[in-house]
């Protein structure tokens, strides 16, 4: 056992080596030929999703998401800072991101804090970490967070305020690195009022909806497997996202959302799947989903 396991870590730790060697090539030839910034490369999805508990105050709060930057690949600052602009047009209450903000390299991550910082919304910008962050720096990725004015729902919980009235937005951290602690979050979350769960890996809500304590999950991690078969869905799935690889899902009494991610990863290649932000209407009455 003790060999697989070192034959395994090999294995990994000569993959992502290689990756981040593909980072660097591809970067610095897209860096020579240009990364504009082109609006019709992004595609807004709009959808409405009903909470049955939510207070007035907060009828028609508006999400938009975004996920899976990895900076420095496929999204440049110059591609960043359009989508920024268009996240802005939405006029968001709270802006939320779910993880992956970098891929193999550490090159350049700074450039990621002119462009959040333009980020407006009426409230605030949450996020929580992804494997990606993890594996190349996540005290740099946090460091950048703050910096951006970004809060962090590292295994923590945020509370907006309406009239007297809350809402909640929690984080756990990420799954696949087993740094998420559900347990802690929960603990720390008021009893009243609806809450909404950031978790990168999509298919923790087979775990979270058992609580009957979300009303809704918002993930990323998938890419919506960068290639999609129209009426079937992507052939391409991996950990975390086997079940639920890309949009909207049912799970028991939760609403999720999987968001196809605005960057890609080792490979630069998406298929009937562009990148995604996504605006979540949230309502009291009408039809559940």
């Amino acid at each position: 056992m003790r060999k697989r396991k070192l034959i395994e870590d090999a294995r990994a730790d000569w993959t992502f080596r290689m990756r981040k060697g593909l980072q660097k090539m591809m970067s610095r030839s897209s860096r020579l030929f240009g990364q504009r910034f082109n609006p019709s490369d992004f595609e807004i999805v709009k959808i409405e999703v009903n909470i049955p508990t939510l207070p007035t105050p907060f009828e028609g709060y508006r999400i938009v998401q975004i996920s899976d930057i990895h900076y420095g690949q496929w999204i440049s600052l110059d591609r960043l800072i359009g989508v920024v602009g268009l996240i802005n047009q939405q006029e968001p209450d709270i802006v939320a991101i779910t993880g992956d903000f970098v891929s193999y390299s550490q090159e350049n991550v700074e450039e990621l804090i002119p462009a959040l910082k333009e980020i407006r919304a009426r409230d605030t910008t949450v996020a929580v970490l992804g494997n990606h962050d993890y594996w190349v720096s996540a005290e740099r990725v946090r460091s950048i967070l703050r910096e951006s004015k970004i809060i962090e729902l590292n295994n923590n919980v945020y509370t907006v305020t309406r009239k007297g009235y809350v809402l909640h937005f929690a984080g756990v951290d990420s799954i696949t690195l087993k740094k998420n602690q559900l347990d802690k979050v929960l603990q720390k979350l008021p009893p009243n009022g609806p809450a909404i769960l950031l978790a990168h890996e999509p298919d923790f809500a087979d775990i979270s909806a058992k609580t009957n304590r979300f009303s809704l999950q918002l993930s990323g991690h998938s890419h919506g497997g960068q290639f999609v078969i129209p009426k079937v869905g992507t052939p391409f799935r991996g950990n975390g996202f086997w079940k639920y690889p890309l949009g909207r899902y049912q799970v028991k009494e939760m609403a999720l959302y999987t968001n196809r991610g605005i960057g890609t990863n080792a490979f630069w290649i998406r298929i009937n799947c562009a990148p995604e932000i996504t605006v979540i209407d949230l309502q009291s009455g009408g039809k559940k989903v």
